[in-house]
């Protein structure tokens, strides 16, 4: 899973490059730092408690990693101005948060008890 965060973060960048503006060197630069800080996210981030049942263990799990696409978004947002690039990492902060929102809708506290 740690692999493919800074997998998708250089494809997603590097389809960004495909219109052909803006300096290689600086994409190039754009491109390394965010998949060097993707590398760098503490690794308990991603790691969760186990839960109840499998359901449940696979709910947080995606939680986890939600919140997580979403901080490696932020930081696009933050290091880059190229609008192309930063309408798909708000693309991305919308999308993964609504998906948080549906996963926590599902959780067990969230559900009327049977």
């Amino acid at each position: 899973m740690r692999t493919a965060l800074p997998f998708l973060l250089l494809a997603t960048l590097g389809l960004a490059a495909c219109d052909g503006g803006g300096d290689p060197v600086e994409q190039a630069l754009r491109e390394t730092a965010a998949a060097n800080h993707a590398a760098r996210l503490p690794e308990e981030s991603v790691s969760v408690k186990p839960a109840g049942s499998a359901d449940e263990a696979w709910v947080a799990a995606a939680i986890q990693q939600n919140r997580q696409a979403i901080a490696s978004a932020g930081q696009v947002l933050a290091a880059t101005d190229d609008p192309a690039v930063r309408k798909m990492a708000q693309a991305a902060i919308d999308a993964r948060t609504r998906e948080i929102n549906d996963l926590q809708a599902w959780t067990p506290a969230a559900r009327p008890a049977a």
